[in-house]
């Protein structure tokens, strides 16, 4: 095996669009792939020094919506252009936006699934950023994301990952098993 040293390769990583309101109630979204399931009811994400990070001091209510093949040119332009240096940078992604129905922050409807957040626990806060735990307060999911059993369905929302080895995006695949289930093949 070839030894890479320390690098930031977790395999995979989400992409995920965090969006805030700024102290007017302006909507605002940034791109983060550093985050995760904390725990059954809470994410966990790395916050550097940005604009949402001002905003999330300001309140502790975010969205969290999954980047998708549709929204991937949208979803990484809010990751390299900061609303502190662009006015009109939600305008120029197009995105569709509500208030979100159980916390102050905006829904882009242009996402398949949603998560509704709010802070619990931020951790080693300096000026470079923090780290947040947030709780899960609600999932929104667009219908015609849903499978037969009226659950999210993964392989219709052609969910996007990155790749931080080659900096790209990939598009999620095809179910190839069943979690808690194929394993048994193996008992004795």
């Amino acid at each position: 095996m070839k030894s890479f040293g320390q690098k930031s390769w977790m395999l995979p990583q989400p992409v995920l669009i965090i969006g805030t309101y700024d102290k007017n109630g302006k909507p605002n979204a940034m791109n983060a792939a550093w985050g995760g399931q904390w725990d059954a009811k809470e994410i966990m994400i790395a916050m550097g020094a940005h604009a949402t990070t001002e905003n999330l001091n300001n309140c502790p209510d975010f969205t969290v919506a999954f980047a998708t093949k549709q929204t991937m040119v949208a979803a990484d332009f809010v990751g390299i252009v900061s609303a502190k240096n662009d006015a009109d940078k939600m305008a120029k992604t197009g995105w569709n936006v509500e208030k979100a129905e159980n916390i102050n922050a905006p829904v882009f409807t242009d996402f398949p699934m949603t998560l509704e957040c709010r802070i619990k626990e931020k951790i080693d806060e300096s000026p470079e950023g923090y780290y947040i735990v947030a709780e899960i307060v609600n999932i929104l999911v667009d219908e015609k994301y849903l499978a037969e059993n009226g659950k999210p369905d993964m392989e219709k929302m052609e969910l996007i990952v990155f790749d931080p080895i080659h900096h790209g995006y990939i598009e999620l695949g095809k179910t190839v098993g069943h979690a808690f289930s194929d394993g048994k093949a193996l008992k004795g």
